[in-house]
C-alpha cells in the first residue's frame, strides 16, 4: 500500500498532521475496497449469460444469431442506463445509486430465470441491463472524490481489477451450477447473484460519498485542459453537465476508442464459454486431461490482472498518458487473438496461457480509459463522463453480439477470435488520437 502514498495528494486535502493524514488514507482505502467489494459481484448478473446459452437453445430451440440479439438487449439497455445513471451519480451520490443498482439487478435475474420464451427472456435480460448501468459510474464517481489525480490510474486500475475477478467469479459459479450441481440454465441465473445482493447491501452501509463527510478535505489537485473546470459549482445542473462532457473531443475520441475495445471484450466473455463448450455441454469428455469447460476460466483471470497493471502501466511508466497504455495493450491484444484463432481446443495447456494473455490485454485498457474521465473533465463531473464514455462502450458491444452469434451459426467457434482481433486493432488505431 505504501506505493500509494502521495504527498501531494494528502497535503492538497488539507491534512497537516500525520495522525489525520494516516486516518485520511485508511478512509480512503476503505472507499476503494467498498468500492472494489461491492463491483466483484457485479458481473453474476450479467456475464453469465454465455454458460446459459446452451440450455436456452436446447429448451427455446432458438438460433445463436437470436441468442445475440437477447445479449444485446441487455448491452444496449446497459448502455442507455450508463448515460442516465452516471449523471445520477454525479448529482445524487455514487454510495445510493450503485447499491440501489445491485438490489434491482438480482430480482431482475430471477425474473429473467422465469421466463418461458425468447422474447420474455430479452425483455427481462435487457431490464436488467439498466439496473446492472447503476453500479460502474456511480462507483466511479465516488471514487472520483477520494483519489487525486496521480493516482487515479491505479485507484481505477484497481477498481477495474476487481472488475475482472467479478468475472472470473461469474464464469466459476455458472461452472458450478451447470457442472458441479449439474442444474439446468435456469439457475445460472439465481445462485450467482444472491453474492450481489450480499455486496450491494454492504456497500451502502461500508461506503461514504465523499472525504467532507468524514470531515476530511477534498484531495483534488484538479489540472485538466480547461482551466474552469476547477470552478465547476457542486450546484451544476444535469444539462451543464452533459454539454460540458459532450462538448470535450479527446472524450468522444476515447468513447469511441473504447467501443471497439468493449466489442472484443464482450466477444470474448459472450462466446469463449460457447466454444469451450461446445454441442456436448452437458458432459466433460473422460479422458481430458483438463475439463474443456475449465479452459475459458484464463480468460476473466487474465482480464483481472490486465487491468490492474495497465492502470500501473499509465500511471508508472507513461506518466499519466492514458492513450500509450492503451494502444500497447490493444496492439498485443489483436496479437494474441490472432494466435488464439489457430489453437484447437484440444490444445488444454497451450490455449490456457494464449486465452490468459487474450484477455489480459484486451481488458487491461479499461482502466486506463476510465482514469481518463476525471482526468479529461474534473473529479465533480466524472459520473457524467464514465456514463458518457461507457454507452459508447456497450452501445459497439451490443453491436457486435449478433454478427458474432451469426457468424458462429454458420462457422467454427473460434471465428470469435478473428472479430476480437479486427476490433482490438481498430481501438488501438483509434486511441492514437487521443493523446492527453
Amino acid at each position: 500500500m505504501s506505493v500509494m502514498q502521495s504527498p501531494a495528494s494528502i497535503g492538497s486535502a488539507g491534512i497537516g498532521n500525520p495522525e489525520l493524514a494516516t486516518s485520511f488514507r485508511r478512509a480512503q482505502w476503505r472507499m476503494l475496497l467498498a468500492a472494489m467489494f461491492c463491483y466483484l459481484f457485479f458481473y453474476t448478473g450479467r456475464q453469465t449469460f454465455g454458460f446459459a446459452i446452451p440450455g436456452i437453445q436446447a429448451e427455446f430451440g432458438v438460433s445463436k444469431a437470436a441468442l445475440g440479439w437477447a445479449s444485446a438487449a441487455l448491452l444496449w439497455c446497459y448502455a442507455i442506463g450508463q448515460a442516465i445513471n452516471g449523471n445520477l451519480g454525479d448529482k445524487f451520490g455514487g454510495r445510493r445509486v450503485m447499491s440501489a443498482g445491485a438490489i434491482l439487478s438480482f430480482i431482475m435475474n430471477w425474473a429473467t430465470s422465469l421466463t418461458t420464451g425468447i422474447v420474455s427472456l430479452s425483455v427481462c435480460w435487457g431490464i436488467n441491463g439498466y439496473f446492472q448501468s447503476m453500479g460502474w459510474a456511480p462507483g466511479s464517481r465516488l471514487l472520483s472524490n477520494w483519489w487525486g489525480r496521480h493516482e487515479r490510474g491505479t485507484v481505477y486500475g484497481l477498481y477495474t481489477f476487481a472488475a475482472g475477478l467479478a468475472s472470473v467469479l461469474s464464469f466459476v459459479t455458472s461452472l458450478v451450477v451447470v457442472g458441479y450441481f449439474q442444474l439446468d440454465w435456469r439457475w445460472i441465473f439465481r445462485i450467482p447473484v444472491l453474492l450481489l445482493l450480499i455486496g450491494g447491501i454492504a456497500f451502502y452501509l461500508i461506503a461514504r460519498e465523499k472525504p467532507e463527510d468524514m470531515g476530511f478535505k477534498s484531495p483534488h489537485d484538479d489540472t485538466v485542459d480547461d482551466a474552469a473546470v476547477s470552478d465547476v459549482p457542486d450546484s451544476e445542473g444535469s444539462l451543464a453537465r452533459y454539454k460540458a462532457v459532450l462538448s470535450n473531443w479527446r472524450l468522444l475520441v476515447a468513447g469511441l476508442a473504447i467501443g471497439f475495445q468493449n466489442a472484443a471484450r464482450y466477444g470474448l466473455l459472450v462466446w469463449v464459454p460457447v466454444h469451450f463448450l461446445g454441442a456436448n455441454w452437458t458432459k466433460a469428455d473422460a479422458s481430458a486431461a483438463i475439463d474443456p469447460r475449465w479452459i475459458s476460466i484464463a480468460l476473466p483471470v487474465g482480464m483481472a490482472f490486465g487491468a490492474f497493471s495497465n492502470g500501473w502501466v499509465s500511471d508508472k511508466l507513461f506518466n499519466s498518458r492514458r492513450s500509450s497504455a492503451i494502444v500497447l495493450y490493444m496492439v498485443l491484444a489483436a496479437i494474441t487473438a490472432l494466435y488464439m484463432y489457430t489453437i484447437p481446443t484440444s490444445a488444454v495447456y497451450q490455449g490456457i496461457v494464449v486465452l490468459f494473455l487474450c484477455g489480459f490485454f484486451v481488458y487491461g485498457p479499461q482502466s486506463s480509459f476510465w482514469a481518463l474521465c476525471p482526468d479529461l473533465v474534473g473529479h465533480k463531473r466524472a459520473g457524467t463522463a464514465t456514463g458518457v464514455m461507457n454507452f459508447c462502450a456497450y452501445l459497439f458491444a451490443g453491436l457486435g453480439e449478433p454478427i458474432i452469434g451469426h457468424y458462429m451459426d454458420g462457422h467454427p467457434s473460434s471465428v470469435v477470435f478473428l472479430v476480437v482481433a479486427v476490433c482490438a486493432a481498430a481501438s488501438a488505431v483509434v486511441a492514437m488520437f487521443i493523446r492527453r
